[in-house]
């Protein structure tokens, strides 16, 4: 096989770097199933591997890219030519080399097939994010919620996890209170589901009072910081909150009032390194049930080539970037 472009960062004389280089198939990790990549996305994981300051690349260089779908290139791992598969958490893109290349080889135990319903642009427009927040949706209704029990809370809605939430949620028939600090975004948040749109001033605000008005039957918090002890301490009765983020820190202060006055329980969730079963039932429900609006209604996503990569990386770091934005590796 030809030598293909990827994008790698890593140190070169001492000096953190992000570039394209020509790589060949040899150069790639052990893996039983070889895939040409036709999409990744952009997390904000990826902005973090690609920054020296964010100390998540555990490998130098490393290949980014923590999800990724294309076709699997040759028969093994249980995987035949021609299949066309999902692969994302895991070591991928932190200590594998992950999406941002033409070719990815990784573990059978790290892929999905693709679910009927969806291709892999589709797969890449939910990709992490997405399923992260249909892990975060499937929680909250694990412990019991249920459209009609009143409005969701999804804090950090512009964002990947957030957005999808948001999408998630309206096709089940949620209504849903949707906090930003983009209050320009606040009509595309409408269009995807959206019944009523806060502004982060709010649901960042600290409080010494361990407890609030009850106002959440759940809450989706992409966030975390002082954006969880809102949800926490405003949560209704026998409420869940489920937790995935933490771009507004990793501290948590509160207090047991919300869990042994109101029953309220916090839900840690991880799409890093659940089973395979899980992911294969999930992204099933992603290509029905919870199918987000995005989907079927939305815009066309953002592609972007390896070249654009470093731009894209700072800007989600930065907060900047609304919505899904995908990876191409012929763009």
């Amino acid at each position: 096989m030809d030598s293909f472009e990827a994008f790698l960062v890593g140190k070169i004389d001492d000096q953190w770097t992000r570039r394209v280089e020509q790589i060949t198939v040899d150069d790639l990790p052990a893996g039983d199933v070889l895939i040409e990549v036709e999409y990744s996305g952009i997390n904000y994981k990826d902005g973090l591997a690609s920054s020296e300051a964010g100390r998540v690349a555990r490998v130098d260089p490393l290949i980014p890219g923590i999800d990724l779908a294309g076709t699997v290139v040759a028969d093994g791992g249980g995987f035949s030519a021609g299949d066309k598969v999902i692969a994302h958490g895991y070591d991928i893109g932190v200590a594998h080399h992950g999406g941002y290349a033409r070719y990815a080889r990784v573990p059978a135990g790290w892929v999905v097939p693709m679910p009927e319903g969806l291709d892999s642009m589709q797969a890449m427009l939910v990709g992490t994010a997405g399923y992260t927040a249909a892990l975060s949706v499937e929680a909250l209704e694990n412990h019991g919620l249920r459209a009609g029990d009143g409005p969701v809370l999804v804090t950090g809605a512009t964002g990947g996890v957030g957005s999808m939430a948001v999408g998630m949620l309206a096709k089940r028939g949620y209504e849903i209170v949707a906090s930003t600090g983009k209050a320009d975004k606040a009509d595309w948040l409408k269009a995807l589901g959206a019944s009523e749109v806060i502004d982060r001033s709010e649901t960042s605000a600290e409080s010494k009072r361990p407890l609030e008005s009850e106002r959440w039957a759940g809450c989706v918090d992409c966030v975390g910081g002082t954006t969880l002890e809102f949800a926490l301490r405003t949560a209704r009765y026998g409420s869940t909150v489920a937790a995935s983020g933490l771009t507004g820190g990793p501290g948590l202060s509160t207090t047991v009032m919300p869990f042994i006055l109101r029953g309220v329980t916090l839900a840690g969730i991880d799409s890093v390194n659940n089973p395979i079963d899980q992911r294969i039932a999930v992204w099933k429900r992603i290509a029905t049930d919870m199918r987000p609006t995005q989907l079927d209604e939305g815009d066309a996503p953002t592609v972007v080539g390896f070249a654009d990569l470093p731009a894209e990386l700072d800007r989600i770091l930065a907060g900047g970037m609304v919505g899904r934005t995908l990876v191409s590796p012929t763009s």
